[in-house]
């Protein structure tokens, strides 16, 4: 699904070049307004981001009970909590810019914008999810709708065939 250099590149950025960049930018903070006000800052945004968190979370969470009540895969919402939840980690890791994209995320018209082109590319699709009617118990034709004719019944190895004429002969004295 992805490429070995996609993912080293990845990693390279996530683990190296954004820790040293937070670090950068705490000194530069710490050197021009203080260390104790820096140390405030990092500590409040946290504060304030777990906050919004809790609340943005919860709203989260009774739209995907809603979806999941209709019979439909709360697919958006799924993906909104993937997003909450990163949110919620860049704002606990101390930094700016980490608490500036955890911010970003949760901002609910942002979040909602990217959680919709996520689901949109077809990331749920490829795991056999759909967003409208996946929990349909209907049967389906051969264009992938719905059906109205249901037959139910069971099948059983070396059970009488429809051709075997005393079936036939059922058939006609029903009528």
């Amino acid at each position: 699904m992805f490429e070995v250099g996609v993912v080293l590149r990845f990693l390279f950025v996530l683990f190296i070049v954004v820790p040293l960049a937070e670090m950068t930018l705490l000194f530069e903070v710490a050197d021009r307004i203080g260390g104790a006000w820096t140390l405030l800052m990092v500590v409040g945004t946290a504060v304030v981001g777990v906050q919004i968190l809790k609340r943005q979370g919860f709203s989260t969470l009774l739209r995907a009970k809603q979806k999941l009540q209709s019979g439909k895969v709360p697919a958006q919402e799924m993906v909104e909590g993937m997003l909450l939840a990163s949110a919620g980690a860049l704002m606990l890791t101390p930094g700016f810019i980490t608490d500036t994209v955890g911010f970003l995320f949760l901002a609910s018209p942002l979040r909602r914008a990217l959680a919709d082109k996520i689901v949109t590319i077809g990331f749920f699709t490829t795991l056999g999810m759909r967003e409208s009617n996946a929990f349909d118990t209907r049967a389906r034709s051969e264009g992938g709708r719905a059906s109205d004719i249901i037959i139910d019944g069971e099948y059983v190895p070396g059970s009488v065939h429809p051709s075997d004429s005393a079936l036939v002969d059922d058939k006609r004295d029903a009528r």
